[in-house]
């Protein structure tokens, strides 16, 4: 089994999870994060306002930190290769910020419920 971590733009959360759902994998997790790359913030990326802490001070060309959505979806091994490339081809629009995903390998799960162990528990 393997996590797949993808750090992806806001308003791509709702194409991501249509493409996920399409490929049979509705289930992730969606957290609000926010960081940067080695861009350090991208002026005029996001189009709401930020509390002034995010914001960058006395830079005009950047801020301190850019609101993303972290996803975490584990899958088994045959299936990654098909779940990043869904997520790439949602997500990439060829400008800076257009994400991360990372693959992690995952040892064993457990579903609390039924206590179902292994790719079992991720079905």
């Amino acid at each position: 089994m393997k996590e797949i971590i993808a750090i992806i733009r806001p308003k791509k959360v709702a194409a991501t999870k249509a493409a996920l759902e399409e490929l049979g994998f509705p289930c992730f997790t969606a957290i609000p994060a926010t960081g940067r790359g080695k861009q350090r913030g991208i002026a005029n990326e996001v189009s709401c306002e930020l509390p002034a802490e995010l914001q960058g001070q006395g830079r005009s060309r950047g801020m301190k930190y850019i609101p993303k959505r972290l996803l975490s979806i584990v899958v088994g091994d045959t299936d990654v290769q098909p779940v990043v490339q869904a997520i790439i081809q949602v997500n990439r629009t060829e400008q800076i910020g257009d994400g991360r995903v990372f693959v992690c390998p995952i040892d064993d799960a457990v579903r609390v419920r039924t206590k179902e162990t292994g790719e079992h528990a991720i079905l």
